[in-house]
């Protein structure tokens, strides 16, 4: 199963304060350990909601683009991992070990990655051309 990690943003990198030297050596450890246990498919942090943008679809009307930064810092996203573990358990255990030398509170959210069989309208036609895309995506096709 994989599971996407959400880790929630913060003032601090809010505020375009990237982090300290020692929590990005204690990820890069962290993660090299994610690495050789064969779980980590991605990761990445992201910049301040600042420089992002967000498009609204309002029904009939065209998108709305809305420049950030966004308010409500506790509910942005300041990084993610897509992690492959056998069950929700096994995801939530590594995350317990995920490094925080700085000491901060925050929030860390777990989620399923949905496949083809968690939709019910989902047809054999739609699930082929899904594998294909993600196979040509992954360079393999």
């Amino acid at each position: 199963m994989r599971f996407m990690v959400i880790v929630k943003a913060n003032e601090e990198s809010e505020a375009g304060h990237g982090p300290s030297a020692e929590l990005l050596a204690e990820m890069g450890k962290f993660n090299e350990e994610l690495v050789k246990a064969g779980v980590l498919l991605a990761g990445e942090g992201l910049t301040p909601s600042s420089q992002g943008a967000r498009v609204v679809f309002s029904g009939s009307e065209d998108p709305k683009v809305v420049d950030g930064p966004f308010a409500e810092t506790k509910e942005l996203v300041g990084g993610f991992w897509i992690l492959q573990c056998r069950d929700r358990d096994e995801c939530v255990e590594w995350i317990k070990r995920m490094p925080n030398p700085d000491g901060q509170a925050g929030v860390v959210e777990i989620r399923r990655v949905a496949e083809a069989s968690d939709f019910e309208n989902m047809t054999p036609e739609v699930e082929e051309l899904e594998g294909r895309l993600r196979a040509q995506s992954a360079g393999e096709a």
